[in-house]
């Protein structure tokens, strides 16, 4: 089975509700869909958000980076040669995490395709079943505490809540929070970069000193500050996890050998796709860190692939946040993984499953 050509798709769904993080405000789940086609009329299906304040990526730097540079150097391989093509992907161009991420993906849904097996099975295995958390927006503390309170009443026992906005309201924000989900939900909290180390320590220590208890607080300070993330680790109770500050395997390394980080968060938009998640995860179960799946805000082709890699790494990746695609008013992928609140149930049809995608707008470089 050959690769013959590389197409693009639009997909767009508009969320539930808005979005809201320290750095930004998101109305809809907009995928740019890679269609990888072969000679034995096989499709294989990718996909990758829009991030520039998280990864540098735009829809229209994605399909520059796969059209006219990482594409040329795959056209014609055969897609049993895996790694020989996952290598030319990754060594084609620099950076460019996400068009690397949602061209692997592609990829790799042909090449469980071509052996006929649900991918996480060609992965290692594992259980097709996974539960995620749910991400609760910042907002007004009321808005906050509806959404937690719908969110349970869904079924989620794992919040994540999202803050950095400002230091006495978020820390207001948080305790409010758990006082009121008591011992109903595990909350996880999530800074996106919005404080400094010495505010992050005022925070937890004070939210920790009247016993609020978080399972983990994720990259409060900014991608760079690997100084800081270590500074934090030394004087507080509460796990703290690198996302932004933990691209790649190497920047991983890095945050192992300092101490800067209790748990990695694993994105395949972020790490460049599912070769470089699995250097990630054996990584740090060789270190004995533990990891999270996460995702960008995308939709489920692109999620689907990263809970096919969480089945079968299941060792090393403890923590699911892939909420994603429940986020969208609904889901335009039809079979693959069913997302269904907090339970995420993998297919066992052969690659990620995908049978069709509706509402798919075939798009044709330059757009």
């Amino acid at each position: 089975m050959k690769i013959t050509a590389i197409r693009f798709a639009k997909l767009e769904v508009p969320l539930i509700t808005p979005f809201k993080t320290a750095m930004r405000t998101v109305q809809n789940i907009t995928d740019l869909v890679v269609l990888v086609e072969t000679d034995k009329g096989v499709l294989g299906y990718g996909a990758a958000p829009s991030t520039p304040i998280i990864t540098g990526d735009t829809h229209g730097s994605i399909c520059y980076a796969i059209n006219h540079v990482i594409g040329p150097h795959i056209i014609g391989m055969d897609i049993e040669d895996l790694n020989s093509i996952c290598h030319k992907i990754q060594h084609a161009i620099v950076a460019n995490s996400s068009a690397k991420a949602a061209l692997e993906i592609a990829i790799y849904d042909l090449w469980a395709k071509r052996f006929d097996a649900p991918l996480y099975k060609m992965l290692g295995g594992g259980k097709p079943l996974l539960s995620t958390d749910v991400t609760i927006s910042v907002d007004h503390i009321d808005k906050m505490l509806a959404d937690t309170h719908l969110a349970i009443s869904q079924g989620f026992d794992i919040l994540k809540i999202k803050i950095g906005t400002d230091i006495e309201n978020d820390i207001e924000r948080v305790h409010s929070i758990y006082q009121d989900v008591a011992k109903r939900a595990t909350l996880r909290l999530d800074v996106n970069q919005g404080w400094t180390a010495k505010q992050t320590v005022y925070a937890m220590q004070k939210l920790e000193s009247i016993g609020v208890e978080l399972e983990l607080i994720e990259q409060p300070v900014k991608s760079h500050d690997i100084d800081g993330l270590r500074y934090i680790s030394e004087r507080i109770t509460t796990p703290v996890m690198a996302d932004e500050s933990a691209f790649s395997p190497q920047q991983v390394v890095d945050l192992i050998r300092t101490g800067a980080a209790d748990i990695i968060n694993i994105k395949l938009m972020k790490c460049a796709g599912l070769s470089q998640a699995i250097k990630i995860a054996d990584l740090a179960e060789l270190h004995d860190i533990p990891c999270m799946i996460g995702c960008m805000l995308e939709g489920s082709i692109g999620v689907a692939a990263a809970a096919h890699l969480a089945a079968a790494k299941a060792s090393s990746i403890s923590l699911i946040d892939l909420d994603g695609p429940i986020l969208g008013q609904y889901d335009p992928v039809i079979g693959g993984v069913n997302f269904n609140l907090s339970k995420i149930q993998l297919g066992q049809g052969a690659g990620l499953g995908i049978e069709s995608i509706n509402d798919l707008q075939e798009l044709t470089w330059p757009f």
